[in-house]
């Protein structure tokens, strides 16, 4: 906590030390084109994203270039990049869509000249600027902190369950930066604070809503005093939450999301999710502008900046100050 307070009143005086920059000398000074290639375009954690990186950006004097794929995939974000490139932008925000397959692409952009900072994912271990490994030239990374969020939602769990019981992940695939962290997360805080709770065996579901039921009621067939699943993805959460209610079992079984867009006030009030833990992306979006901005104008930034969470349930759903932070579509 102590870390990203820190971090946060960093990017802050960035932000002021930017803003300044841009007011007092706009008219000596190119405009800076910024470019942001989310994980895909359809989601609405990152169109909130957009819609705070468009706001910095308006702020700053900034062209913001938003583009990007239809689906969380590397083959399909690669393309993307070398476009971007193409069109020579001052700088690239980029949520990469896997921590090895995107490197030597965004050394490309990084050789080009065009500064790199990730957002919401990672390349490499995330840790960059050491002058160690082939993936840390990128300048920095703002995200959320995908272990604390993985420890939160193991709190919630744990709480809605009682305590003890048996519980398993619903994840996407290995490799993914932020789920895999996130599930890190959540099985450190299981293994250190609960340990009447017994974590099984954590079940793939390739982003497939329909795949992460089926595997609900699998895990549910071989372990019928099954508590609780952490979704780490909304995907998974959905379709864990889905398989909940086919067998039988809404209510029994606690079902944890991680992301909150619009659809999870319903999903929330009607039980199929029990608990949602909403990253902030809009903050996201706009620290990585600001920050791009604060670089490109000859101001040193944090090579990370983390962002927080809300945690979001029956109780609170409706109320103004949490539901702000419900994603934008």
């Amino acid at each position: 906590m102590e870390r990203r307070s820190v971090l946060k009143s960093a990017v802050a005086m960035a932000a002021v030390a930017a803003v300044g920059a841009g007011t007092t000398s706009a008219s000596a000074q190119e405009k800076y084109s910024i470019a942001l290639i989310p994980g895909l375009t359809t989601d609405a954690f990152y169109i909130t994203m957009r819609k705070g990186a468009q706001a910095a950006a308006d702020a700053l004097g900034a062209e913001l270039i938003f583009q990007g794929g239809p689906e969380f995939n590397p083959v399909v974000q690669v393309p993307v990049i070398d476009a971007i490139i193409a069109r020579k932008p001052s700088a690239l925000l980029i949520a990469p869509t896997d921590v090895t397959q995107l490197v030597e692409p965004l050394r490309k952009a990084h050789d080009a000249g065009i500064p790199v900072i990730t957002v919401d994912t990672f390349i490499g271990t995330g840790k960059y600027q050491t002058g160690a490994g082939d993936a840390d030239f990128p300048l920095s990374y703002i995200a959320s902190d995908n272990i604390l969020g993985g420890k939160m939602a193991a709190r919630a769990l744990a709480n809605a369950i009682g305590g003890e019981g048996k519980v398993y992940v619903s994840n996407v695939k290995p490799g993914v930066s932020t789920t895999d962290q996130r599930e890190e997360g959540f099985k450190t805080a299981m293994a250190e604070e609960f340990p009447k709770i017994t974590v099984l065996e954590t079940q793939f579901n390739e982003n497939d809503a329909n795949k992460a039921a089926s595997q609900l009621q699998a895990v549910f067939a071989r372990n019928s005093d099954l508590k609780g699943v952490f979704g780490a993805n909304l995907f998974s959460a959905l379709g864990a939450g889905n398989g909940v209610q086919q067998a039988g079992q809404t209510g029994t079984i606690k079902v944890v999301a991680f992301d909150a867009p619009t659809s999870i006030v319903e999903n929330i009030k009607s039980g199929l999710v029990d608990v949602a833990i909403a990253q902030h992306p809009a903050t996201i979006g706009y620290y990585g502008v600001v920050s791009a901005f604060a670089h490109l104008t000859g101001q040193a930034i944090p090579v990370a900046i983390g962002t927080g969470f809300t945690v979001i349930d029956k109780n609170n759903v409706d109320n103004p100050d949490v539901a702000k932070f419900i994603y934008s579509d």
